[in-house]
């Protein structure tokens, strides 16, 4: 008969470095923590080859708690769909691994109550800070991991009333750019359509952009379309509004790539929603009768031949470990908000 097996081999524990390099624990403790200015080279070199054959690997979790310190900080992330936060997850992944943290990544998959317990959970967990690129948590639901509490650094979009750090793109800039390129281009009516906006910051500001930068252009008229995109039967009702006045502003000339409408999608879901909906209604040849821009590029936009303002996410992510980094370590200036410039990527999308 089998005798079951016992599992894996014990790992070695301190006591057992101790034991085989003939000391005791607080000279193991002293060479893990760096303390070698106190113990002789003969006591460190017998340390160093007792935890090479035991293959000693050091609990840095209770080493951690130890000193206060774990390494850990949380991501809270609304929605890991979409291309722009796994791109912003790169940066932080090698800035966490450049400074020796280990990232906590808490997808809420845009539900509000789920973000607020990710938030609740992370605190248990005792992380050192939170970075934050959520849908809608609250200035009162972060406030434990803001201000007095855990350090913390929004991604993309601010919070109302909490004062903290944030990274994202230069939205007024990134918007100025976009809607120069399309008046450059000869394109008179822009749409800028856009998830709803009142509560999310960085839509607010692009939406507010966007008007702003037509002041310039007095020849170009531009309005703005809101795409419900959870919403079935109100998204159907958008669609039909949207593709009447395209259809009327089409049937206005002779030659439909003279009709010089453009639709400005404020982010990538929105200009996959609308290529979608394009190619659906009028097929592969649907750049003929509208142009499209977004922010955001995602890789299908090549595929696609889509002009689009490229975020810079990766250094996004980056950054914001660093000013994370820089709370843990007790810097004590005032919220600091690092907005980086958009690049335009020109492509068939918006050529007549």
């Amino acid at each position: 008969m089998n005798t079951p097996s016992s599992g894996a081999p014990r790992r070695a524990t301190i006591s057992d470095v101790a034991r085989e390099a003939g000391t005791g624990k607080t000279s193991i403790s002293r060479y893990l923590n760096g303390e070698l200015s106190v113990l002789s080279p003969q006591l460190r070199a017998r340390i160093e080859a007792a935890i090479e054959r035991l293959d000693y690997q050091p609990n840095q979790m209770a080493r951690g708690l130890k000193r206060g310190r774990n390494r850990l900080i949380g991501m809270l992330v609304a929605d890991l769909t979409n291309p722009y936060s796994v791109e912003v997850l790169q940066g932080v992944e090698a800035a966490c691994h450049a400074l020796g943290y280990m990232p906590l990544i808490c997808h809420a998959a845009n539900e509000v109550d789920m973000e607020r317990r990710f938030l609740q959970l992370l605190t248990t967990y005792r992380v050192e800070g939170v970075i934050v690129n959520a849908l809608g948590v609250s200035e009162e639901t972060l406030r434990p991991v803001g201000d007095g509490g855990i350090p913390a650094v929004l991604v993309d979009r601010s919070v109302d009333g909490l004062v903290t750090d944030m990274v994202g793109l230069d939205n007024q800039g990134a918007t100025a750019l976009a809607t120069r390129h399309l008046v450059e281009r000869g394109f008179d009516r822009l749409w800028f359509v856009v998830q709803p906006f009142e509560h999310i910051s960085s839509r607010r500001q692009r939406e507010a952009a966007f008007h702003q930068a037509l002041e310039q252009y007095p020849q170009v008229s531009g309005r703005t379309v809101v795409l419900e995109l959870g919403d079935a039967d109100e998204l159907e009702q958008t669609w039909s509004a949207l593709d009447a006045e395209l259809d009327a502003a089409v049937a206005a000339h002779e030659d439909p790539a003279r009709a010089g409408v453009a639709l400005f999608a404020a982010n990538g879901p929105v200009a996959l929603a609308l290529a979608r909906h394009l190619n659906q209604r009028h097929g592969p040849n649907w750049q003929q009768r509208v142009a499209l821009l977004s922010i955001d590029d995602p890789e299908w936009a090549e595929l696609a031949g889509i002009t689009t303002i490229r975020q810079p996410t990766y250094d996004i992510g980056y950054r914001a470990v660093e000013f994370l980094h820089q709370r843990i370590d007790g810097e004590q200036t005032t919220a600091r908000d690092c907005l980086l410039p958009g690049e335009l990527i020109e492509r068939a999308s918006t050529a007549r």
